[in-house]
């Protein structure tokens, strides 16, 4: 999942950039694609099948490392407190929103065929369910995912920025142990069929913490700690080849045969990926050579591009078989989900987003202001 450029503390402002809006809105555009043009014949067969078809999961795992790298950036810039309330007060209520708009369209636009949610799948999703038991718990869109992943390393982050652990040594064995620690355990979680499968109580944790994800956040630190010369280039290489392993080991899954394959295209992709975030975190000023109406764009697209996310799968599945019904073809289909999900992006964003984050950072800082007052008689 993307998250929005994180707003400056109070009192201040701070330039965009115009390399991380390109970097945000080309990894949003990976995993648009992916859904519009694979998966959502694959999840939904009786979509027809695409003509050109980007097969490979790419773009939220790299919207991963970009959160990581500048949850390292933004933290020290403010109170650990602030930060916190300020991601929370970025990512929930748009959510909030989102469950409910996909919900209806399941309910009450979605063929009959593709089956109606139950009213609790409602609670499910906003109680954010699904990583833990996705059978019991279905998410109403499946790019939720990333949700609750992203919740839980803000809040790991917030709490080791009031402690030691988020400087010096400790915080560069903590970014290897979140790299070697899954890396070890993830073959019993993956086992074969011929193999026992690990408890269900096991599943559970690794699954709903998402250890199979938590190199993609060490690969953002590991960026982060390179660029600001925290780590050097041999240690940064090494940390960062061992985060390629553990994607690559991640993409592992038992075929229809038994047989485990591994879609290296992808892993290379995301490596690939890592890398490119790593060269524009090192540039002091990336894209800074932009055309203004270009770099005026690109901020747009990548402000509304958290919008975007949350509003394209469930609602663009239901539309591409909405117009396949009045007989228009797949590349056309595909490119009204992308036509949408820009449009439901931006009124998310204008209408929800943004002014629920405005308001609650005002609480925030108000109540701030009012405890640094001091007591009267």
């Amino acid at each position: 999942m993307v998250v929005p450029p994180p707003a400056p503390p109070a009192g201040s402002r701070r330039r965009r950039e115009p390399g991380w809006d390109a970097l945000r809105i080309g990894f949003v555009l990976l995993v648009v694609l992916y859904h519009a043009t694979h998966l959502g014949p694959v999840l939904h067969p009786d979509l027809a099948p695409r003509p050109v078809s980007f097969d490979h999961q790419i773009g939220a795992s790299l919207l991963l490392v970009v959160s990581a790298y500048f949850a390292c950036a933004t933290l020290g810039r403010q109170p650990a407190g602030r930060y916190w309330w300020g991601r929370v007060a970025r990512l929930l209520p748009a959510f909030l929103v989102a469950v409910p708009v996909a919900w209806i369209t399941l309910r009450f636009l979605a063929p009959d065929d593709w089956g109606g949610p139950r009213i609790r799948e409602l609670a499910w999703n906003w109680l954010m369910l699904g990583n833990w038991d996705v059978v019991r718990f279905p998410w109403l869109d499946p790019a939720f995912w990333t949700l609750p992943l992203q919740l839980m390393a803000f809040t790991a982050a917030a709490v080791l920025g009031t402690t030691r652990w988020a400087s010096g040594a400790r915080v560069r064995i903590l970014t290897w142990a979140l790299v070697l620690v899954p890396l070890l355990q993830w073959p019993l979680r993956a086992a074969p069929g011929e193999l026992a499968p690990p408890p269900e109580w096991y599943r559970m944790i690794v699954d709903g913490f998402g250890f199979h994800r938590l190199h993609l956040f060490a690969a953002g630190i590991a960026v982060w700690m390179w660029s600001t010369r925290r780590l050097g280039t041999p240690h940064a290489l090494a940390l960062l080849a061992l985060c390629g392993a553990a994607q690559f080991v991640h993409g592992f899954a038992e075929g229809p045969d038994g047989v485990l394959r591994v879609d290296a295209t992808a892993a290379a992709g995301v490596c690939a990926g890592i890398a490119l975030v790593a060269v524009v975190s090192r540039l002091p000023r990336p894209g800074s050579w932009t055309p203004a109406p270009f770099a005026s764009a690109l901020q747009w697209l990548a402000g509304i591009s958290y919008g975007v996310y949350l509003m394209h799968q469930t609602v663009g599945y239901v539309l591409m078989r909405r117009l396949q019904d009045l007989g228009v073809g797949p590349v056309l289909q595909s490119a009204a989900m992308v036509t949408a999900a820009l449009l439901l992006g931006w009124a998310l964003t204008r209408t929800v987003e943004q002014p629920a984050h405005r308001a609650l950072m005002g609480w925030w800082d108000r109540r701030a202001e009012r405890s640094r007052e001091p007591a009267h008689a």
